[in-house]
């Protein structure tokens, strides 16, 4: 498994700790860095992604949690063609994301990040080859609004 934009590497310190077997990896070094001296024992690694350290299929899951929110709009389906690549048929992939009512940017600690409409995902997703298994959205007062798609890879 890979947790695809791993930020700190708490969510995948998590897993490891699960017992999960998986790699956390950022294209941002200094959180691999500052990752990696906090859990020294989860294997860490700069990467980003449209190019995962994986082989064709041979993934049981990737982790995007709130890591394509400052992909811009026209990369994402490449992001998506790429967790297809890596996930082995049936395997899933659990997306979070900022959910609008549009595409659109918005202003986001360092860089611009995109609200997406859950329907859109969805059309992206399966354009990737993913199937939708279960989609959550959250709108708490004074928070931006949140949704998370479970979709598993087609055979």
């Amino acid at each position: 498994m890979i947790d695809a934009g791993c930020g700190p590497g708490h969510w995948t310190k998590l897993l490891h700790d699960h017992g999960v077997a998986v790699d956390g990896i950022d294209m941002v070094n200094e959180f691999i860095e500052s990752a990696s001296a906090r859990f020294p024992e989860v294997p860490f690694r700069v990467a980003t992604l449209e190019a995962l350290p994986a082989v064709d299929g041979t993934l049981a899951a990737v982790l995007s949690w709130y890591s394509i929110i400052h992909t811009p709009p026209h990369d994402v389906p490449a992001v998506l063609n790429e967790f297809a690549r890596c996930i082995r048929p049936d395997g899933t992939l659990l997306l979070g994301f900022f959910e609008g009512e549009q595409i659109e940017a918005f202003d986001h600690a360092i860089v611009t990040a995109y609200y997406w409409p859950v329907w859109v995902m969805h059309d992206e997703l399966a354009a990737a080859g993913f199937d939708i298994v279960e989609t959550h959205t959250r709108a708490d007062p004074g928070q931006r609004p949140h949704a998370a798609i479970i979709a598993r890879r087609r055979n």
